[in-house]
């Protein structure tokens, strides 16, 4: 189904799957990928129990309405700096009856801590799809959606991971997906705001493809010590789904 939002752009209503969920998303913003798929079920493999969720970056919320199924007890606050985006994701929250699990606040990264106090140490898990590219880096647009998904504007690795910081509890448990490019920054910014890197994954496109994403796993006040999980890949050798991209889909056949 598409439609019309109130500044007039373009919108659309899809069956994401994970239970007949639907997920309201503007056709000039940006939409949600297999990045969100993979960091909802990275987090609910490793927390499957989680009582209470932020999610950073949310965007139209995808990452946290996947999780609100695939943890079924859980509470989700959806944290992003655009105003569309969480308009969308409080109309998709009530559309899957979800608005006594979720809640979406428009908020900076930057400045949650001084906006949203009530956040602090509330949190069993964050997890964020925060905006690849660095700040400064390639051409800019400002006030166009896509650019402020894709690009560090005001708030960047470092400013996600202090917000992730300040709502965990202590050994709570941050999620966050990025480019391997960016390790050296996340891992940095995270250990200097106390959440210590425990285990990495790489997605790789397909065999032998170099690895495009990563997903990490911090806890607060962890221990120092770093594990790695074999790679996933994405694509077999026909270009369909490997059996693991299908058991996260959910998906048979």
């Amino acid at each position: 189904m598409d439609g019309l939002t109130k500044d007039n752009s373009m919108e659309s209503l899809e069956d994401i799957g994970f239970g007949g969920l639907k997920l309201l998303q503007s056709e000039d913003g940006f939409r949600f990928g297999i990045d969100a798929v993979l960091l909802a079920d990275f987090a609910c493999s490793i927390c499957p129990d989680a009582g209470s969720v932020v999610d950073l970056g949310t965007g139209n919320g995808a990452v946290a309405f996947i999780m609100s199924h695939k943890n079924e007890n859980c509470s989700l606050t959806g944290i992003d700096l655009q105003a569309k985006a969480i308009e969308l994701a409080r109309r998709s929250c009530s559309m899957n009856g979800l608005d006594g699990r979720m809640d979406f606040v428009q908020c900076d990264a930057a400045d949650l801590a001084g906006k949203m106090p009530q956040l602090r140490g509330t949190a069993d898990v964050v997890v964020s799809n925060p905006p690849y590219v660095a700040r400064g880096a390639g051409l800019t647009n400002d006030g166009d959606s896509k650019f402020i998904s894709r690009q560090e504007t005001t708030a960047g690795v470092e400013e996600f991971a202090a917000a992730a910081a300040f709502c965990l509890k202590d050994r709570g448990h941050f999620f966050m997906v990025h480019r391997p490019s960016r390790l050296v920054d996340i891992f940095c910014f995270c250990r200097k705001h106390a959440l210590e890197p425990k285990d990495i994954r790489f997605v790789r496109p397909r065999q032998g493809a170099k690895p495009n994403i990563v997903l990490v796993h911090c806890v607060k006040g962890g221990g120092r010590e770093l594990a790695f999980s074999d790679d996933l890949i994405v694509y077999d050798n026909q270009g369909n789904y490997t059996p693991e991209i299908m058991k996260i889909y959910e998906k048979t056949g």
